[in-house]
C-alpha cells in the first residue's frame, strides 16, 4: 500500500496558516501587558515578561506600531498604546454605557410589569446576562444569574441574530446546530425583523419577552422580561410586551441610536 504525499503547495500554505495563527496569539501577549499600572513597555521588557528573545520582540513592536496599534514614546524607546487601540477600547466602552444607562429603566420596567428584568451584552457566541433587576412585590421570582451564557433558542438570543450587524458571523453560529433547530430559529429570527421583539419558553413554565436596544453603532444589548408563563403572556398584543418596547426605545434614545434599523430617518422616540 502507497502512501499519497501531500503537494508541496498545501503544506506550505499549512505552515503559513499556522505561522499566521501564532503571529495573532502573540499580538494578544503583547497587548495584554498593558494595563492601568503599566502604561508604557520597551522591547526588552516585552521579551522578559513573555520569555522571547529581543530581536523578535522588536520586531513585533515595530510592526504594531506601523499597524497603529502600539506608538513610540517620545525619549526613552518605550511602546505605548497607539491611536487604532485607543479607537478600539474607546468603542468598547461606548458599547457598555448601556450597563451605566439600564439600572434606572429595568427598575421602572420590573415594577410595571411585575416580572424579573434582565439586559444582556453579546459576548463571543451568544448572549451574556449583565444586568438583572428582580421584581420583590411577588410571591414568585423568577431570575437568572449575572453572567450567564444564553442558548442561541434564546428569545434575547434570536433579537441579536435578527440585528447584529455580522449576519455572515450569525450564520456560522447556526450552522453548528442540528438542522430542525437552525431552521426553527431561522424561522423566529425573520419574525423578530418583521415585528422587533421576540417572545420564547426560555425553560419549562418560564416565558422571555425580549426587545434590542441600539446605539449609535446597531444594537448593544437587549432588554427582556422573564417570568413564569401561568402570568406573562407571549402574545403580540399582552400590555407587557408594550412596556418593554417602550423601555427599550427610551434606552435606544439616550444612547444615541435608532430604534430599528431600516426605518429611514425615524429616530428612537
Amino acid at each position: 500500500m502507497t502512501r499519497s504525499k501531500r503537494p508541496p503547495d498545501a503544506a506550505r500554505a499549512d505552515r503559513a496558516d499556522q505561522a499566521d495563527i501564532q503571529a495573532v496569539s502573540r499580538v494578544s501577549q503583547i497587548l495584554s501587558l498593558y494595563d492601568p499600572a503599566t502604561p508604557e513597555l520597551t522591547a526588552g521588557e516585552v521579551a522578559e515578561r513573555l520569555g522571547l528573545n529581543r530581536t523578535t520582540a522588536y520586531r513585533y513592536c515595530t510592526s504594531l506600531v506601523a499597524a497603529g496599534l502600539l506608538e513610540r514614546s517620545p525619549g526613552d524607546g518605550g511602546y505605548v498604546p497607539g491611536g487604532l487601540l485607543l479607537q478600539l477600547g474607546a468603542f468598547a466602552i461606548g458599547r457598555r454605557r448601556v450597563v451605566n444607562l439600564a439600572p434606572r429603566h429595568m427598575q421602572s420596567l420590573a415594577r410595571a410589569t411585575r416580572t424579573s428584568t434582565v439586559l444582556s451584552l453579546w459576548g463571543l457566541t451568544g448572549p451574556v446576562v449583565s444586568r438583572v433587576e428582580e421584581n420583590a412585590s411577588t410571591a414568585v421570582i423568577v431570575s437568572v444569574r449575572v453572567g450567564s451564557h444564553l442558548p442561541l433558542d434564546a428569545a434575547q438570543s434570536k433579537v441579536f441574530l435578527a440585528y447584529h450587524g455580522d449576519q455572515l458571523s450569525m450564520e456560522r453560529l447556526l450552522a453548528n446546530l442540528p438542522g430542525s433547530v437552525r431552521e426553527e430559529i431561522r424561522a423566529d429570527v425573520e419574525r423578530v425583523r418583521d415585528v422587533g421583539h421576540c417572545a420564547a419558553m426560555s425553560t419549562p413554565g418560564i416565558v422571555a419577552v425580549a426587545a434590542p436596544v441600539f446605539d449609535e453603532y446597531g444594537i448593544c444589548a437587549t432588554i427582556a422580561i422573564i417570568g413564569p408563563d401561568n402570568t406573562l403572556s407571549m402574545s403580540d398584543d399582552a400590555p407587557e410586551l408594550r412596556v418593554v418596547i417602550d423601555t427599550a426605545r427610551e434606552l435606544t434614545r439616550e444612547l444615541g441610536g435608532h430604534y430599528r434599523p431600516g426605518d429611514p430617518g425615524r429616530r428612537a422616540v
